[in-house]
């Protein structure tokens, strides 16, 4: 009997550790069915995939998920957390208190180098959640980068935090290059937290996957407040634009691509020019199809306007935001092309939502922060430029992308009350730059 209980006894021991086995299996199973489909190569949408192989040789050896010796490396300060020691009790209100600005929250390691040494600034500015495009820009770009970002709350500002700090550690032309300015509403103060070993499972290879999944850290109260609440896009442009440090300006949006050897392009065809007053030099947009690769140059990007997989910027969805650089003679112009930058042609057709992207000294009319939210805030900052005399001219054989062919489509309702907002805030604009550069009202 006692042989019987025993044999019962390990018979039962067994029992309880094969199932303790396979609910360890089983959770296994789950955590790797998990990371696999974490790692699944992302949407080409807005991708960096096209330029992957190259963006692995400035990795520095980081090409696989963080581990715990680069994790430590950041917690013994050699990568310190970006953003940790920016106090929000101080900062510079804008004209109406709405918003605070802090100037050079975070500046890149060789900013002030590649800003002796180049001279012209890419301004860009962006909300938390399309900051996965700055690894894209800031490849092509090579030079100095000044960006302000719009951080709503504190949810905001950790995803923000951490996704820098994230960047700077998996690409060293944005630790390099790439300097932040943050812009806050007023009741949204952030406030410092930490979340130990954030950063560990996340890979290098897809910025816009590693953004996503901090995105979820973000409470529906968050979402519901960013939806109220305008866009201060023309704060940002103006705080992008004077965190510069160079004579000349590329001012975008962070979704704009410049096309390869920009910078080098404009190094040495801006001190060449001759215009020196009331000037602003285009680069043509392009739209591109998510299936295609990104163009390496002019002749890529004709090839792909052929087929079909690349066209003007917003021709479908609103064409006179860049009708008026004429892309027909920037594509027609094309035979003997020269590589080194050149004007194109003069723009003599000036449209009233003309919008175009360009580069000018940093004295062009700063834009007018009381458009807010959607609707002429680029375009009327261009609207003054016209009245007050520059002239615009077309250059090639560079160029700016876009990702994704864009369809007209309904704006959904909060859109198109901030455009009828603005539209009302245009015509007391209109007549101020009016008066102020003595030009009758057409």
């Amino acid at each position: 009997m006692k042989i019987s209980a025993h044999f019962k006894c390990i018979g039962l021991f067994v029992l309880i550790l094969l199932t303790a086995l396979n609910i360890l299996w089983t959770f296994y199973l789950i955590e790797t069915e998990s990371r696999s489909r974490y790692n699944n190569k992302p949407t080409t949408h807005h991708r960096i995939a096209p330029q992957l192989a190259a963006l692995e040789e400035h990795n520095e050896g980081i090409t696989g998920p963080l581990n715990d010796t680069v994790f430590e490396k950041n917690s013994q300060h050699k990568f310190r957390l970006a953003f940790d020691n920016i106090s929000f009790e101080t900062g510079r209100w804008d004209n109406q208190r709405i918003y605070k600005m802090y100037d050079f929250a975070l500046v890149g390691d060789k900013f002030v180098k590649t800003s002796l040494e180049n001279i012209v600034c890419l301004a860009t500015q962006s909300s938390v959640e399309r900051l996965y495009s700055l690894t894209q820009v800031a490849y092509q770009w090579k030079g100095p980068i000044s960006t302000a970002v719009f951080i709503a709350g504190d949810e905001e500002f950790l995803i923000f935090q951490y996704f820098v700090t994230y960047l700077r550690l998996c690409f060293t032309f944005i630790r390099d290059n790439v300097t932040f300015h943050i812009a806050v509403p007023n009741k949204k103060k952030p406030i410092h937290r930490y979340i130990p070993n954030l950063l560990k499972s996340f890979d290098c290879k897809y910025p816009e996957q590693t953004l996503r999944r901090l995105l979820k850290i973000r409470n529906p109260d968050t979402l519901r407040w960013r939806l109220k609440n305008e866009y201060p896009q023309n704060h940002l442009r103006n705080l992008a634009r004077k965190g510069c440090q160079n004579k000349y300006v590329f001012l975008t949006d962070i979704d704009i691509i410049p096309s390869s050897n920009m910078v080098s392009q404009l190094n040495n065809f801006l001190p060449s020019v001759k215009c020196s007053y009331k000037c602003a030099y285009v680069i043509p947009t392009f739209e591109i199809d998510n299936r295609a690769k990104f163009p390496a140059s002019k002749p890529e990007l004709m090839r792909l306007y052929r087929k079909g997989l690349a066209r003007p910027f917003h021709e479908k969805v609103f064409i006179y935001n860049q009708y008026a650089t004429n892309f027909s003679l920037w594509l027609t112009n094309s035979s003997n092309e020269i590589e080194r930058a050149h004007i194109s042609h003069v723009v003599t057709n000036f449209e009233f939502l003309y919008e175009p992207f360009y580069v000018a000294f940093d004295d062009v009319p700063a834009h007018d922060e009381r458009f807010i939210g959607y609707g002429f805030t680029r375009n009327s900052q261009v609207y003054e430029m016209y009245i007050a005399g520059y002239t615009f001219f077309v250059l090639s054989p560079i160029f700016t992308c876009h990702w994704g062919l864009q369809q007209k489509k309904a704006r959904p309702v909060w859109r198109e009350q901030q455009n009828n907002i603005n539209r009302k805030r245009f015509e007391i604009f209109k007549n101020e730059i009016l008066a102020r550069y003595r030009r009758k009202r057409s």
